[in-house]
């Protein structure tokens, strides 16, 4: 009988599934909206359909599945398979794990999104050929993965590597978590933006604002590298500044991990040629030289996939594992 995976990856404005073949090639998959304000049971009667459709598309039963991935923004209780909650979804201590084995008959497995793309990354995408890796995604926030000796480091509840939530200047801007100067106020989407905003409002920029029609609101990280590549001056310096303090991260993490290869991906990384230079030498001058030598920056391969793709190899894990 063949044998098949499925990797499902939940955000807060959309579901996206995959069925994939015993070597991770995706076969079909379904799209569907969230709908997180209609509330946890929609969210859940919605990651059903998808399943449901992918299997259907396939013309593959549920007893040929073997695992189902999940990958989901946090916390979240892997271990347990409960998601303790999340800022765009209504979830409160919610079993999910249990409630989609009970509805469907499949065994299921849930992790963390950031350590689900660094599985992804692992076994489908830049890095295949090392066994120690950190995967760093920097998008609306700054997430993190380990992969120690071809295993997956979570911590002892999920929360191991908040690369974003590492403090570079603590008298920094303040964060989301509540603290000054973590590595997610500089160098997120959602810090470019602000200090886009910032730098528009101060008279510094009529090019964001050009390309905003003057509403200085709608001044986004993207709108922000769209003035740099126009040559706006005070976009690049954005990015500049962004980079430098990304580079600091980077040098913590080197220093930290001695790790051969850092994986960096995420929305912001389309502009990487904006900043990633600055990173790598800001990197360079404060990584210990042992742990340097070792280490190769290198960009995600698996771009817009990475979710799902991280998704089914949270399901294929212990089979990936054996057949390397």
């Amino acid at each position: 009988m063949k044998e098949y995976y499925l990797g499902l990856d939940l955000g807060g404005t959309k579901i996206l599934t995959g069925l994939a073949d015993s070597e991770g090639k995706i076969i079909t998959r379904a799209r569907r909206d969230t709908e997180a304000n209609l509330g946890e049971d929609k969210i859940i009667e919605n990651m059903i359909a998808t399943i449901e459709a992918v299997l259907k598309k396939a013309d593959v039963d549920r007893d040929e599945v073997r695992t189902l991935g999940i990958g989901s923004p946090g916390p979240l209780d892997a271990k347990k398979g409960i998601i303790i909650e999340n800022a765009n979804l209504p979830w409160k201590n919610v079993p999910l794990v249990e409630k989609i084995e009970s509805a469907l008959g499949i065994k299921t497995l849930l992790k963390n999104d950031a350590n689900a793309a660094a599985l992804g990354e692992k076994w489908f995408g830049a890095g295949k050929s090392v066994d120690n890796m950190v995967y760093i995604t920097i998008s609306t926030g700054i997430g993190g993965g380990a992969i120690i000796n071809r295993e997956l480091f979570s911590g002892i509840n999920d929360n191991a590597c908040e690369v974003g939530h590492t403090v570079i200047d603590p008298d920094g801007p303040l964060c989301g978590c509540g603290n000054h100067g973590c590595l997610e106020a500089f160098s997120s989407g959602t810090s470019i933006g602000k200090r886009a905003r910032e730098a528009a409002a101060a008279g510094q920029s009529k090019e964001m604002l050009e390309l905003a029609d003057n509403i200085i609101e709608d001044i986004d990280a993207v709108i922000c590298a769209q003035a740099a590549y126009q040559g706006d001056q005070a976009a690049k310096e954005i990015f500049e500044n962004a980079g430098y303090h990304l580079g600091i991260g980077l040098g913590n993490v080197v220093n930290t991990f001695n790790t051969e290869m850092i994986i960096l991906g995420g929305g912001v990384m389309k502009a990487s040629d904006l900043f990633l230079e600055t990173a790598i030498k800001t990197m360079e001058d404060i990584a210990l030289a042992g742990s340097l030598e070792m280490v190769t920056v290198k960009e995600a391969e698996l771009g817009s996939d990475i979710g799902l793709m991280g998704a089914i190899a949270v399901a294929m894990e212990d089979r990936l594992k054996k057949n390397d």
